[in-house]
């Protein structure tokens, strides 16, 4: 099954906000805030790859507060 980890950085204060609208979408199956370098790591699942790219690219991507994200794929 295509899995990916997303590294996500939000407006300044809204890692909560973040977090929740992300653990709504249903392909989630982890997701917590963390300190460093990004706000928030999700780990997302889905049937194919290219259902994978749509999660991230129409569902994740376009959450309001979300300013910058970095997929690793795992192979």
């Amino acid at each position: 099954m295509p899995t990916a980890f997303i590294l996500i950085n939000s407006e300044i204060g809204s890692e909560n906000e973040v977090l929740r609208s992300i653990k709504k979408i249903n392909n989630v199956k982890e997701a917590y805030v963390v300190y460093g370098v990004y706000d928030v790591i999700a780990r997302v699942e889905a049937e194919t790859m290219e259902k994978l790219k749509d999660i991230i690219t129409w569902n994740i991507r376009r959450l309001e507060k979300i300013r910058s994200t970095l997929t690793m794929i795992v192979i």
